[in-house]
Order: structure tokens, then sequence, then C-alpha cells
């Protein structure tokens, strides 16, 4: 059975009419007739009934009707999907983030997906520092990250989305809650919740550097792989965590964000393989674009 038969037997049922069938075709009658014939032939039934006066479908030809109706109307939306993947309009974009990226700029970043690709979904995997990004781009599990420079591994490419101040999270009955604008060095007694030592953060070095100009090295005593546990210390009064501003998008029960004043920012990017010729990135770039969401000047 030919596909273009199925098409030829959807025109004549819903034309009613031979020649008026062969006209929307662009085919000439005769072969028409003869390859509805043929299907019948194959299928071995009659699919319609034919008189001088007009042409109706029968039992049979009704319930096939149905059913090719379904059969083009899938093939039809299959063509056009195919195309939608094909120029990067449709697929899954496989995006890691941050801890801090993922309560500002994850929300965000979904929105703008769902106005302007709205075909496309999104695998997230959130929680990832800079490093872990770095390897899952690399070994081609992520297809972008938003992630915290430097980045170190070549064949990756990178551009800035925000500059966050550091900000510091403080259990709601700590002394600093009463205190306007932190400085630094009132943090210097002060137990400190961290990423871990080992996992390459970013944000750790901004902390340690911001501490050691003010004259001393932060006291850790708790060290965490997410910027949720590290609030969910904070909360317990087990000490203090100095963390990008994003952390404000998220509020947490039992923690107050003090800005500070003295403290330096990081930077947030969105990275991808340098070589990737993927539609779906590039498309995703040229929306980001389009809606100013690089920050120009800050590497």
């Amino acid at each position: 059975m030919e596909l273009r038969h199925l098409r030829y037997f959807a025109t004549v049922a819903d034309t009613r009419h031979f020649g008026k069938a062969a006209a929307r075709l662009h085919m000439a009658q005769p072969p028409l007739s003869q390859a509805i014939r043929r299907l019948e032939t194959e299928l071995g039934v009659d699919l319609f009934t034919r008189t001088t006066r007009q042409v109706t479908l029968t039992p049979a030809g009704e319930v096939f009707r149905t059913d090719v109706e379904r059969i083009l109307q899938s093939l039809e939306e299959a063509v056009t999907r195919v195309g939608r993947f094909a120029s990067g309009m449709e697929g899954v974009l496989r995006v890691g983030l941050t801890g801090s990226a993922s309560y500002r700029q994850l929300p965000a970043l979904a929105r703008l997906l769902k106005r302007e690709m709205p075909h496309v979904m999104m695998e997230v995997h959130t929680e990832m520092l800079t490093p872990a990004q770095e390897l899952g781009l690399l070994e081609r599990r992520l297809d972008v990250g938003v992630l915290r420079p430097p980045v170190r591994q070549e064949g990756i490419d990178h551009r800035a989305l925000a500059d966050e101040p550091l900000v510091v999270a403080v259990p709601e009955e700590h002394w600093l809650v009463e205190v306007g604008i932190v400085r630094v060095e009132q943090l210097r007694h002060e137990n400190f919740v961290m990423y871990g030592a080992a996992l390459g953060s970013v944000v750790n070095d901004a902390v340690v550097r911001s501490c050691l100009a003010s004259g001393f090295y932060p006291r850790c005593a708790y060290e965490v792989a997410e910027t949720s546990a590290a609030l969910a210390l904070v909360a317990a009064g087990l000490g203090v965590a100095v963390l990008p501003d994003s952390i404000r998008s998220a509020p947490r029960e039992g923690v107050v964000v003090k800005d500070i004043e003295d403290a330096l920012s990081v930077p947030l990017a969105l990275a991808w393989r340098s070589e990737d010729d993927s539609p779906l990135v590039r498309n995703l770039l040229d929306v980001l674009e389009r809606h100013d969401a690089f920050l120009e000047g800050v590497a």
C-alpha cells in the first residue's frame, strides 16, 4: 500500500467526486480512478459506491476514512516536528546551573524559553559548581551551563549574564540582623558555612579573598555541596553563609539576608561548547541576545 494512494482516497472521500478530486490532486481522472480500484483490491473491500450522479463512502469506507485521516494527520505532524528539530526550535535542552542560579536565573530562562521556543523542553541539573558543569559540557551531558567564571577548560565559550554582589545569610536571631549594612570585618569571629574545598567553588574563592582583604581568614565550621544545605544550616543557627545575591529569590524561614558593603561580587555566565553546531544552542543564544540577557563588559 502506497502513501499516495491514501492521499488519493482521502481527497476523493472529501470531495465525493473523482473529477474534483483529480483537479485538487493535479492529475487526470483515469489514473486516480485506477489507483482507488487498486487500493480497494488490496484491501478486499469496496470503499466507495459509485453511480453516474455521485460517489459515496461505503460503511467500510467511512471507517477507513477515519483511520486514514488520523494517519495523514500524524504524518503531517511528524514532518512539522522533524523540521522544528532540524531548525533547533524543538528538542530537549540540557541545562546545568549553580545552586544559587537556580533561584533567580532558572525561572527567568524557563519563562523566556516558554515564550520564544515553546516546543523546547528543559532537562535541568541544579547544584552544579563550575568544574562539574565544565566536565558536563565537554562530556556532552550538558548543552549549556549557567556557571561562575573563570572557565578553565579549553573548548568552552561563555558570556556574562550577571555580576552579583556577595551577601550574608544569618540566623534570624543573629546580632547582625539589627545592623544596617554589614562590613566583612564584622564577620571575623563568625562560623562560616561554605562549599566543600574539593568542589572548586568560585564563590568560596571570592569569600576567602573578601575576608583576606579585611585581615582575616574565614573560619569554616561546616562544608556543604549544595546552596540549599548551606541555608538550612544557617537556619539551624550553626553559622553564617556568604553567598551570591540571587539567594534572595528563594527566602527561607529562619534566615535573614543582609547586604555586605565591602565584599567582592561574583559573575554569572552562560557557557557552551565552542564547536557546538547544535541549532538548539544557537537559537538559545540568539534569543538571549535579542532580549539583552547578556551583560557586556564582564568576563
